[in-house]
């Protein structure tokens, strides 16, 4: 790989990643449409770590709140029943699903799922998903003629069922294609969620899962040798300063706009690939880049 390849890789991931567009098949495509090999899982999760990084700054006081209380709550009775103590449980217990599937299906993950393909047609699927939550959300905010507007949920109802079903749309996410924010943010809606809350817990929840696999990745890499180290650190750099960018303005956007600009993107792009793969103008499979 490329310093060049790097940068653009890099970019795309931090542009992308808080998106509900899919990072991981915006790293596919972007290599498959400029000629280049394609990244891999291990520099997707690698790089993801950068963007994580921008998610812990960006919620720096929630997170050490949440921390705080949940490891006092641990020692002191009175503290468990505090709604940052059971957040700490809730994005732990909201973790398991992607763990176990993320292991269960890693050759998969790194290798069939990774099929353009698939990648569109998650990318549509999803996004006509992602449309439908939307519109949901947006009839019980704004009411109707004949109704009024309808209150929907916010993170102190969330509970243990709500955390695992979260916990599964984050694991739908293993797919390239398929968007970790598109999955759990249009999930949040289905169940009720208010569109600040349901991202809120996205991108917390996110945290664990996606270290985990930055770590996991970082180690197999390191024992096989098969990353280019200084092109692959200099992408996670750049994924955290645009991921930070993209996350602020993410988060004041979603208060009072629509995911419909997103739903069009995704499908029109699947319909793209689709094209381009049955034209033989793109070939579905890629050769892991070998650093």
């Amino acid at each position: 790989m490329s310093w060049f390849e790097s940068l653009i890789l890099g970019l795309v991931q931090g542009l992308t990643e808080f998106l509900p567009v899919s990072s991981s098949a915006h790293l596919r495509l972007t290599a498959a449409f400029s000629g280049w090999e394609d990244p891999g899982a291990a520099f997707t999760a690698i790089t993801q770590i950068g963007t994580e990084a921008a998610v812990l700054i960006y919620f720096r006081k929630d997170i050490g709140r949440i921390i705080s209380v949940w490891t006092r709550s641990l020692f002191s009775k009175e503290l468990r029943g505090d709604h940052d103590a059971q957040m700490g449980w809730l994005v732990i217990v909201g973790s398991i699903p992607i763990g176990v599937l993320g292991l269960l299906f890693k050759d998969s993950i790194e290798g069939p799922f990774r099929d353009l393909r698939i990648t569109a047609t998650m990318l549509i699927v999803v996004g006509v998903i992602i449309g439908i939550a939307d519109r949901l959300a947006a009839r019980d905010e704004d009411g109707g003629r004949h109704r009024a507007p309808k209150q929907r949920k916010d993170l102190k109802d969330l509970g243990v069922k709500d955390g695992l079903i979260f916990g599964f749309c984050q694991a739908m996410a293993l797919i390239p294609g398929v968007s970790r924010s598109g999955a759990t943010i249009s999930g949040g809606l289905f169940m009720g969620y208010r569109r600040e809350a349901a991202a809120r817990y996205s991108f917390l929840l996110a945290i664990p899962a996606v270290l985990a696999s930055g770590v996991f990745e970082t180690k197999d890499a390191l024992e096989g040798g098969h990353v280019a180290w200084g092109p692959t650190l200099f992408a996670t750099v750049i994924a955290f300063a645009s991921g930070y960018a993209v996350i602020s303005w993410f988060m004041k956007w979603i208060s009072s706009k629509s995911f419909m600009p997103f739903v069009w993107y995704r499908i029109a792009l699947g319909i793209v690939i689709i094209a381009l793969v049955a034209a033989g103008v793109l070939s579905p499979h890629a050769a892991e880049s070998a650093g």
